[in-house]
């Protein structure tokens, strides 16, 4: 059965595809799911929207791991990073600093 809260997010995108809070919720949902490839998808969109969402590079980075996606995860972390510490993010920050040591 489908998620009442991913269908009523994907409508809100549907009729702003720019919704950076609707596309990271999204994101979100469907990671808890284990959709880490559609998550990813509305993910990378939400970054588009919103550059600086230092929060969606880290759900970014963890569904393209969890997709096999390493060479995109860690040019997403890298890019993640340095937005986070623009916007003092500590916690974000944190993270992707740790998860920048897996992957070398």
């Amino acid at each position: 059965m489908a998620n009442p809260r991913i269908e009523q997010l994907k409508k809100l995108v549907q009729m702003d595809p720019t919704d950076e809070v609707a596309l990271f919720g999204l994101g979100k949902f469907l990671m808890e799911e284990g959709s880490f490839g559609e998550a990813a998808d509305y993910l990378e969109l939400c970054i588009k929207a919103k550059p600086d969402y230092s929060a969606a590079y880290l759900a970014l980075v963890e569904s393209l791991l969890k997709v096999g996606k390493t060479d995109r995860a860690k040019e997403v972390c890298r890019d993640g990073h340095a937005v986070s510490l623009k916007k003092g993010d500590m916690q974000v920050t944190k993270k992707l600093e740790a998860i920048q040591a897996t992957l070398g």
